[in-house]
């Protein structure tokens, strides 16, 4: 296996969207903008967002769409690793902002769900309606932490629910490549669930002993001393799980009981994406580090986003 680096010198990199024209759309959390990297590794500012730019996706009107989780409290270990420690100093609150690519103009969609403002937003996805699913983190602070939810939305603004809560650390969620189960990964279990959607926005729940109505795929393969992040599919439907810690990627099959470990070289693997020719290229975010590379002639396709055409 052979890993390209694309970019280096990016502050935190997550939330990375493959485009058509060979550049990768990315966040940088602790730079607070929405950030392109052109095929030749050129890298740009497409956006000034502030707080913390988390995941990303383009929408039905062509425009992205960012969770931003309200920004990080930052610390750099020995080696250089970067990494969040808890809630910033300048928190606001969180958000879901929406930037036109051909300006740059970016505007916040919501900030509150049922009078409560949102925490940390972390990750979207859209389905076929043009709706969007997004998971809301919540926020560590020094003796306390909050207990996060997923959402589900309108692309205009103007609608905005709470569709399962409390939910301990939601962080990547994704969609099966029929739409019909929705999967969201848990950052401090290292669990992966699974919701069964009866139709668009609404879960088909599961009771007790399930917290909040959805199953659990698997509870922390390979052991202790990881955690999960952000999340793709492929056109298998099977499941690539960002794995902090470990640093690389979890590949689950969508019942959980094929798991195997990818290892890349930054134990802060936060995120990936599919794009390429015949969507056969990975690429990951090594945030730690600060880099964007590249896997080329995966063996299985990327699933394809809807509206990520």
């Amino acid at each position: 296996m052979k890993i390209r680096e694309l970019a280096c010198g990016l502050q935190f990199p997550e939330g990375p969207v493959a485009m058509d024209d060979g550049s990768v759309l990315l966040v940088e959390i602790a730079r607070g903008t929405l950030t392109r990297v052109a095929p030749g590794g050129r890298v740009s500012v497409v956006a000034h967002l502030g707080g913390g730019p988390n995941g990303a996706a383009i929408g039905p009107d062509g425009a992205v769409y960012v969770c931003n989780n309200g920004g990080f409290r930052w610390a750099t270990e020995a080696d250089g690793c970067v990494r969040p420690v808890a809630q910033a100093d300048d928190y606001e609150t969180g958000r879901i902002e929406r930037v036109d690519l051909a300006t740059g103009r970016s505007e916040r969609l919501y900030e509150r769900v049922d009078g409560r403002g949102l925490r940390g937003p972390n990750d979207l996805v859209f389905d076929a309606t043009g709706h969007f699913w997004f998971t809301d983190l919540g926020k560590v602070r020094e003796h306390e932490m909050d207990r996060g939810a997923l959402y589900y939305a309108s692309a205009d603004g103007r609608s905005i629910a709470a569709a399962a809560r409390p939910v301990m650390t939601p962080n990547g969620t994704a969609l099966s490549p029929d739409g019909a189960t929705l999967y969201y990964a848990e950052t401090e279990g290292a669990r992966l669930w699974a919701f069964d959607l009866a139709a668009p926005g609404l879960i088909r729940r599961h009771g007790w002993p399930s917290p909040h109505g959805g199953r659990l795929v698997v509870a922390a393969p390979g052991g202790q001393y990881q955690r999960f992040d952000s999340m793709a599919v492929d056109a298998l439907g099977n499941l690539y799980v960002a794995t902090l810690l470990h640093g690389g990627l979890t590949i689950l099959s969508p019942d959980g009981s094929v798991c195997r470990h990818l290892p890349l070289p930054d134990r802060y693997t936060t995120n990936l994406c599919f794009g390429g020719p015949q969507m056969r290229t990975v690429y990951v975010t090594l945030s730690g580090s600060g880099r964007l590379v590249a896997i080329d002639d995966w063996a299985i396709p990327g699933l394809r986003l809807n509206f990520n055409a």
